[in-house]
């Protein structure tokens, strides 16, 4: 009888050890899971930075305010009238193609290319873009990467549209709000559609004789400039001025450089670079990010590296020869000159942090081990609460292993130090930022754009596995859905 006692109670004590592991578990697993659709405006959790919030007692519950009237995110739009500068169509296939170097890939292509076509506008012009989806699956949109356009107009699938889907059509209005390098892409599915081809440049500014336009990308492990693989040369004269604009649309940083001859980094994502001076070290250029470099091609010819000589463009009148980009790395800490930034980031009224790092556990029932922000994992992340005219100085850190280059949709923000050393050279203004592993920033920016605004890492694998949370302006709804009927995927 003692025997069996004892067995009965062994049984009893293995059950008890089983269901305070197991109930646990599967808690944490019920509680991951992201629902089959959302209003991307009342995920998470409201953070005001220590600025005021909106007096109205489910508020802080609810960032999106649901039930509450504002202003919806479809009516932030550009000009609804007008004859637009720039009328493009853009046609999105998914389909098999050949890059510039005779590859094939089965990817996905605008207007039958990847990169699809230079869009090219001046400051000022109405820029109208018709897009439509002729075969891509799973729906498609067309973020516009670095230009601050209106919130209606930034092509964010389930957030600001539904993604466009087959047989369907959209139509993008804006002015081109300044002189820059940016690019265009998917954000529907983007870790997929991007990687796979659906995205191109777009430049605002004029053309010029010895510009350059060099977009890296990765199809199927091969690394290409213009969708070339290898070496190529342009035909640019010597003595002349040339303007290398480098677009990074790969999800990995990239050391870039011209080798021949000195040359200057004089934009980045889009913003002058004030007093900058001649450099032979490498750039790092963050996944999504662009830099501009300048230089006047010497008689022999230079070279635009990407990486490695094995990868690389020509720029002169004669193919110059190959050399390895040098070990050293411009830093924008200190490049360039001192000016003023136009605002006081002194007296900011809303103080974020944004920490990244990583845990174990559950997203969306799957087990793994994902990023967090804040200490949370997605979809139970900080919103990033501002109002209209704030100045915002946020704290980006990050811990989790991996280097992020983070991107925040709408906005420039500008770079105050970096691992607590003060920026002393040009205002670094970016919209595209690589924070290393155990690096932290802090950054500053007006929010002079309403809007719910994304603000992820472009390693777009990372984003589609929780790194991803919004900005939003106080008293902004919006109608769409993620998930859903539209199948809206953003990430």
């Amino acid at each position: 009888m003692a025997e069996v006692k004892k067995r009965k109670w062994g049984r009893l004590a293995a059950l008890g050890i089983t269901l305070a592991v197991l109930v646990p578990l599967g808690y944490l697993w019920a509680t991951s899971l992201v629902p089959g659709s959302y209003d991307p405006a009342d995920m998470g959790y409201a953070d005001y930075g220590g600025g005021p919030s909106m007096d109205h007692e489910h508020h802080a519950e609810m960032p999106g305010m649901a039930g509450m009237s504002g202003t919806s995110v479809a009516d932030l739009t550009g000009p609804k009238n007008g004859i637009p500068n720039v009328n493009v169509t853009l046609i999105a296939r998914k389909q098999k193609f050949q890059l510039a170097s005779g590859e094939t890939v089965d990817g996905y292509t605008v207007n039958g290319t990847s990169p699809g076509p230079l869009i090219r506008a001046r400051v000022g012009d109405l820029i109208q873009v018709t897009f439509v989806n002729e075969s891509v699956p799973d729906g498609a949109t067309l973020h516009w990467h670095g230009i601050d356009v209106p919130n209606g107009e930034d092509g964010v699938a389930g957030v600001t549209q539904d993604a466009v889907p087959v047989g369907g059509k959209h139509v993008y209005r804006f002015k081109a709000p300044a002189a820059g390098t940016y690019w265009y892409h998917s954000h529907q599915v983007s870790a997929d559609e991007v990687k796979g081809g659906l995205f191109g440049p777009i430049v605002i500014a004029p053309a010029t004789p010895g510009e350059v336009v060099a977009t890296i990308h990765t199809y199927d492990g091969k690394r290409t400039i213009n969708g070339r693989t290898g070496t190529a040369r342009v035909e640019v004269p010597a003595g002349t001025t040339a303007r290398v604009r480098v677009i990074n649309s790969d999800n990995a940083i990239v050391r870039v450089g011209l080798v021949g001859t000195p040359y200057k980094v004089v934009a980045v994502d889009g913003r002058d670079v004030h007093g900058p001076t001649p450099v032979t070290a490498a750039y790092a250029l963050a996944a999504g990010g662009r830099v501009d470099l300048e230089a006047a091609v010497p008689a022999g010819g230079m070279r635009l590296d990407v990486g490695t000589a094995a990868m690389s463009l020509g720029i002169g009148p004669t193919d110059p020869p190959k050399a390895d980009l040098p070990a050293d790395t411009v830093d924008l800490l200190t490049y360039g000159t001192s000016a003023p930034l136009g605002f006081d980031p002194a007296r900011a009224n809303r103080n974020f942090e944004y920490r990244i790092g990583r845990a174990p556990g559950f997203l969306d029932g799957v087990p793994g081990l994902w990023w967090t922000i804040n200490g949370h994992k997605f979809p139970d992340v900080p919103m990033f609460m501002v109002a209209e005219g704030d100045i915002v100085k946020m704290k980006i850190s990050n811990t989790s292993g991996q280097a992020h280059p983070m991107h925040l949709h709408g906005h420039h923000v500008v770079v105050l130090s970096r691992d607590g050393v003060p920026a002393t050279g040009s205002p670094w203004w970016t919209d595209t930022l690589e924070v290393g592993n155990k690096e932290s920033y802090e950054i500053a920016f007006v929010a002079d754009n309403p809007g719910l605004w994304m603000d992820h890492c472009h390693n777009l694998p990372h984003a589609s596995q929780g790194l991803v949370t919004h900005l939003m302006y106080e008293g902004i709804t919006t109608p769409y859905k993620v998930g859903g009927s539209s199948h809206n995927k953003p990430e």
